[in-house]
């Protein structure tokens, strides 16, 4: 029987993933601050979930295997269940597929220790990409410094801080305002948290990770978080609805216009922001119903939320609201880019140039569609925007070489009349690969020209290269100075793959993004079995040089 009363209780929230609960499980287990109360909280799984489960329980006296009656379909209802018997003054929540650091407890107990007033402490997140292993940081400008902040009125940013697992809430606040999560709902986080900033007093920000999530970007779909289900048109409806909630808690509050249009701001820098980078790949049938749902929201929020956003975003939700879907589908495959338009058109009355082919007809798509802030005319020609498409690509004569007819749009009109020398370049290694062709003007700021590109060409380490580069393109000013843009490929093209000496190449569109050309190099054989390994392993020290050697006498 329990006699000691634990300092906090972190509920772990399970469904089908006893592969990877008892990682959970271990990160709470190794705890710097031991005294802790764990509840498994099973959301009726079908799988081996409830025997690992109940293995683990029985051998930890701090763990605590709570199985619902049914499956709920989320998050809500099992840290609900467990919040009705966690006996610990303070809470947290893990989610089974990520962990705690092993000072995630002791540092947010840290601070409601040193100011008991506050109503939860909060940390920095870890991001982990279970593809690559690279890990960064979620939001690290709001979590940098340590400090009290009192309430969220005067920090309204941190509203972009919308997990609830990075927390450590006070009991006594959850219960005094009857905070829980939503249940029946998707996106619960966003309105618990939202909720839980507005009603605090006063919280604490740590500077120290206090969670590890791990982001599997292209899960397959099965598979795949409500966050990664954007595909479909429910996530959308799911998103905007818990986005209603929030407005209308805000409504029913004390709560000022500049906290509403920074929530405002949050939805369309964020969440809105996720769905426009898949635009270009969503169908006009998916295209039309995001619009539909979309829409109505949109027109709601504040206008001041739209003014502080970068010129890109406006232009692409302008677009979505006019209903010019097509449009919309290629400005998105600028954002965050510095990709220009494929036309711009003046508007002889007032000299403003704005996105696209026609003069927009309302005030509001002039103002968001007006590319004047953008100085496509007078910017340095190094940052100068253009718009390079491959429209059309083929194999070429070799077994690693393709053929690029390659247009590029010049709407700021920067490049002088008559034929311009481009280059493509692409470094798989420390060298170079620079192939130069010509660009013969099609009209005013439009170009067009072919291009071979022989990839068995391109310079690789001598052990070999494991990797994926983007081509980019780069044009010249009449003064000598270069611009270097992204290359755009076609959406579509079939992937093609070649054999070159120690590697398997793979030429493919991007598929997410801007939709870059994309190729990658695979070490193959005794390359990919022992010289590439061992030179990662010594790079840097005085056996570089010997495999450097090794690697000679295998590719010759």
């Amino acid at each position: 029987m329990r006699t000691t009363t634990p300092d906090v209780t972190v509920t772990v929230i399970v469904f089908n993933d006893a592969e990877r609960l008892p990682r959970a499980v271990a990160s709470l287990q190794a705890q710097t601050h031991p005294n802790i109360e764990i509840i498994i909280s099973d959301d009726h799984s079908t799988d081996d979930t409830p025997r690992v489960a109940r293995e683990l329980a029985a051998a930890d006296p701090r763990i605590t295997y709570l199985r619902l009656a049914e499956n709920s379909g989320g998050c809500s209802a099992p840290r609900n269940r467990a919040l009705d018997i966690a006996r610990a003054p303070y809470a947290m929540f893990l989610d089974s597929d990520d962990e705690l650091p092993p000072r995630a407890v002791e540092s947010l107990l840290e601070a409601h220790r040193e100011d008991p007033s506050i109503d939860f402490a909060m940390g920095a997140v870890e991001r982990i990409r279970v593809d690559t292993g690279r890990t960064s940081l979620w939001m690290p400008h709001l979590v940098a410094e340590r400090r009290t902040v009192d309430g969220i009125e005067t920090e309204p940013g941190l509203l972009f801080e919308h997990l609830s697992t990075s927390k450590m809430y006070a009991r006594a606040f959850l219960d005094r305002h009857g905070l829980r999560f939503p249940e029946g709902i998707h996106y619960e986080d966003q309105l618990f948290s939202a909720q839980a900033y507005c009603l605090a007093k006063s919280f604490t920000i740590v500077p120290e990770p206090v969670y590890r999530w791990y982001i599997a970007p292209y899960a397959a779909e099965s598979a795949a978080s409500i966050s990664n289900q954007r595909h479909k048109l429910s996530n959308v409806r799911d998103r905007v609805h818990v986005q209603e909630l929030i407005d209308a808690f805000l409504d029913e509050g004390d709560y000022s216009a500049a906290l509403r249009e920074a929530k405002d701001y949050k939805f369309l820098k964020h969440d809105f922001r996720m769905y426009a980078n898949d635009l270009p790949y969503r169908d006009e049938e998916w295209l039309a119903g995001f619009a539909e749902i979309m829409n109505p929201y949109l027109a709601r929020l504040a206008p001041g939320a739209y003014a502080r956003l970068p010129r890109a975003e406006r232009v692409v939700l302008q677009l979505v609201r006019d209903g010019r879907l097509a449009d919309a589908r290629l400005a998105a495959r600028g954002l965050g880019q510095g990709v220009a338009p494929r036309t711009a058109v003046t508007d002889p009355a007032t000299g403003t140039l704005y996105w696209g082919a026609e003069i927009p007809a309302t005030e509001t798509a002039r103002r968001e569609l007006s590319l004047d802030d953008l100085e496509l005319d007078a910017r340095p020609f190094r940052r100068a925007l253009f718009r390079h498409e491959i429209v059309h690509l083929e194999r070429g004569p070799g077994p690693a070489s393709m053929t690029l007819r390659v247009r590029t749009y010049d709407p700021g009109l920067r490049l002088p009349v008559g034929p311009q020398i481009a280059s493509l370049v692409i470094s798989p290694g420390r060298k170079r690969l620079v192939v130069r062709f010509r660009l013969d003007p099609v009209r005013p700021g439009v170009f067009e020209g072919e291009v071979l590109l022989d990839l068995a060409a391109a310079p690789l380490p001598r052990h070999g290269f494991d990797g994926t580069r983007h081509p980019v393109l780069q044009v010249q000013s009449p003064e000598g100075t270069r611009n270097t843009s992204l290359l755009l490929a076609p959406l579509d093209f079939p992937p093609f793959t070649a054999g070159i000496p120690h590697h398997r190449l793979t030429v493919e569109p991007e598929g997410r993004g801007a939709g870059r050309l994309q190729v990658r190099w695979e070490t193959v054989g005794l390359t990919s079995r022992l010289v590439h390994p061992l030179a990662r392993r010594v790079a840097g020290t005085s056996l570089a040089r010997k495999v450097r050697q090794v690697a000679k006498l295998v590719r010759v």
